[in-house]
């Protein structure tokens, strides 16, 4: 059987995931053990200086197959056997620098696992959304959290309240993504920007990872005092 998910790392330490589960790469178990495998690869390997996920076919995903909830007693047991299987805090996690790849239709946890990487680069067909609330429930791989870290409480809640579809162009206005570009540029861009990445020392960029991660949830004291310490430790 095919992998659901196949890693290559090239001679830049390019690490690039790609899932693979026509039509609609839907993350069932497999796929989500394939991605705890490829995480903790991308963690362990030293050589590895910045992390490409993306998806083939048509779009980056549409989120979680809800099928396996009907073998379940209850969607709460289903869930609870899916977040015994987590990549999500894997994923972030990892000291490297990570690069998100969207286009298509790039819904539930799906956007939920590129919310967690530290760029987003969409395409112009990108149509984005947090879909469960229409289905009577709370998204649970982390959407809640990652969406209003992102773009904040006040943009946030709306869009999850709602589970309204947004395009590439409004998730660039909204800051859930950095870039749009067009479709047959997407892998282009995003590979040169992770191969820019991958020419800094992996010292310097997991250190401002930790800087801009801890200015949302440090004083401004505290997260300055943050930055002079990790520079230190550079220079």
């Amino acid at each position: 059987m095919k992998e659901r998910v196949e890693l290559s790392i090239d001679e830049n330490g390019i690490a690039v995931a790609t899932i693979s589960h026509a039509p609609l790469n839907i993350y069932d178990l497999e796929m989500r053990d394939s991605l705890i495998e490829i995480f903790r690869a991308v963690r362990d390997i030293p050589d590895i200086k910045c992390f490409v996920l993306r998806s083939k076919g048509k779009h980056f995903g549409v989120g979680a197959d809800l099928s396996e909830f009907g073998s379940a007693d209850s969607i709460s047991e289903a869930r609870r056997i899916r977040w015994e299987r987590d990549p999500w805090n894997l994923l972030l996690g990892l000291e490297v620098p990570s690069v998100a790849l969207l286009h298509g239709f790039t819904m539930g946890s799906s956007l939920e696992m590129a919310l967690l990487c530290d760029i987003r680069i969409a395409a112009s067909d990108a149509v984005l959304g947090l879909p469960e609330t229409k289905l009577g429930m709370l998204p649970a791989a982390g959407g809640t959290q990652s969406l209003t870290r992102v773009i904040g409480a006040n943009k946030a809640l709306p869009l999850i309240l709602t589970a309204k579809n947004i395009d590439a162009n409004e998730a660039l206005s909204l800051g859930v993504v950095s870039e749009v570009v067009e479709p047959d540029n997407l892998e282009k861009h995003g590979l040169y920007c992770a191969e820019r990445i991958a020419l800094m020392d992996l010292a310097l960029t997991s250190r401002l990872k930790r800087c801009v991660s801890g200015a949302g949830d440090l004083s401004l004291a505290q997260g300055l005092e943050l930055e002079r310490r990790l520079a230190l430790q550079i220079g």
